[in-house]
């Protein structure tokens, strides 16, 4: 018995440490505010096709949604457990033909401040550097699509290619167009005229008319104006392998697949943006394209599907890490 008692004396104290939680970590303090740098890649036929996350920025839907019903808009958010302002997306892809390397859209670089300007940063974790971008095609002359073009007034791709429309080039160009613009949009002329400066001045703008060829080998441009004159998408083929980048056919994702006549402030004219939409969409689910969008969440990359109920459904690309 007093070796029984004498052992119990030793070990139970021995216990009670062990079974002790261990000390607390959690006085580290908080990791940056910033998450990595965002990519994603995948195959589109022969070509390789790579996400890249310029940044994100709160989007008023509320304030910036026309033709809805009163309360659609919330009501419509509310189904996917979001609220006025969502965060938006800032999208660009990179397109590596194999024996050139294609970027279409810049992001908004400097010209929203700290909620963009992650482009460059985004392509060089993805293995490739400004530099190395032979052509850049523009879907439209907006701030978050050309915005990325330049970096303290010099020009973060130098060796580019700059192909925009023709119609949206003349517009934001002229001044005189402003009367044709909401107050939303009339600051974007100046912004947009200084970073396609320098690419005018070194001789690397290219406007292009409206074709049904090729602009390069497998891809094409698909007008689709209303949001800008000269709003166009880009559809890379390769045999049954397809991939429409159409840039700002939908802003709201929650709300304009339910309901593709919701249009936004920052549309040209709402009756071609509605009409370019609803093409676009029939389009996407009659051909079984890819889609690749600028302003869904990140990276933007996935299928639509007609709804049975209404409208469309959002289907993301299935994410994999072995690209």
């Amino acid at each position: 018995m007093k070796l029984r008692s004498a052992l119990a004396a030793t070990l139970l104290p021995a216990m009670a440490v062990a079974m002790a939680p261990p000390p607390s970590l959690a006085a580290a303090p908080m990791a940056a505010q910033r998450q990595a740098p965002g990519f994603y890649r995948m195959h589109v036929g022969r070509f390789e096709v790579t996400a890249l996350l310029d940044g994100t920025h709160p989007f008023p839907v509320d304030k910036l949604a026309v033709g809805a019903k009163p309360g659609e808009t919330e009501k419509l958010l509310a189904k996917h457990y979001l609220a006025s302002p969502v965060e938006g997306m800032i999208n660009a892809f990179v397109v590596n033909t194999g024996d050139r390397l294609v970027l279409v859209d810049t992001g908004a670089g400097d010209l929203y401040g700290k909620e963009a300007g992650g482009l460059s940063q985004a392509l060089r974790a993805s293995g490739y550097a400004p530099e190395q971008i032979d052509d850049i095609f523009i879907t439209h002359l907006h701030e978050d699509h050309v915005g990325g073009l330049v970096k303290d007034g010099r020009m973060v791709f130098p060796n580019a290619a700059v192909h925009v429309s023709r119609r949206d080039f003349d517009f934001w160009t002229d001044d005189k167009n402003q009367a044709e613009v909401d107050a939303l949009l009339k600051p974007f002329f100046p912004s947009v005229q200084g970073v396609l400066r320098p690419y005018v001045e070194a001789g690397r703008l290219i406007p292009f008319e409206d074709a049904a060829q090729d602009l390069i080998p497998g891809l094409r441009p698909v007008p689709s104006p209303g949001h800008t004159p000269g709003h166009t998408s880009y559809l890379l083929h390769d045999g049954k392998d397809a991939m429409l980048f159409w840039g700002d056919t939908v802003h709201v994702a929650g709300v304009q697949f339910d309901d593709p006549h919701v249009a936004i402030k920052y549309d040209w004219k709402v009756p071609g943006a509605i009409a370019s939409r609803d093409k676009l969409l029939a389009d996407a689910v009659g051909n079984g394209w890819w889609i690749a969008a600028a302003h869904i969440s990140f990276p933007g990359i996935g299928h639509i599907a007609a709804s049975e109920a209404h409208g469309y459904a959002w289907v993301p690309a299935n994410y994999t890490l072995n690209r």
